[in-house]
C-alpha cells in the first residue's frame, strides 16, 4: 500500500544512511522499524506480573489502638507541656 508520511529532515537522512549502510530500500527498512515499534508497544501493554510485598512482624504494640485519638490527644498534650517547659 502506499501512502504519504511526513518525516523530519534529520530523522530521513538517519534513516537514509542506515539504509546505505545495511543494503536495504528506504521503504523496507522503514518498514522493519515501524514493525520494531509497534511490537514494542504491544509488549509494553502485557500485564507483568504482580508486585507482593512481604509482610513482617513489629511486635506487639505498646499502645491501645482502639483508642488513637486519645493516644493522640495525650502526645499533643505532652508536646505542649515540653515546649511551655522550654519558654521558663
Amino acid at each position: 500500500m502506499r501512502t504519504t508520511v511526513r518525516i523530519d529532515d534529520d530523522l530521513l537522512l538517519e534513516l537514509k544512511e542506515s539504509s546505505q549502510q545495511e543494503s536495504l530500500s528506504l521503504t523496507a527498512l522503514v518498514n522493519r522499524l515501524l514493525r520494531r515499534g509497534l511490537q514494542a508497544s504491544r509488549d509494553d501493554q502485557r500485564p507483568t506480573r504482580r508486585y507482593r510485598e512481604r509482610a513482617l512482624s513489629m511486635g506487639r504494640s505498646t499502645i491501645d489502638l482502639d483508642r488513637a485519638l486519645a493516644v493522640a490527644s495525650a502526645l499533643e498534650d505532652e508536646e505542649l507541656l515540653r515546649k511551655l517547659s522550654l519558654r521558663k
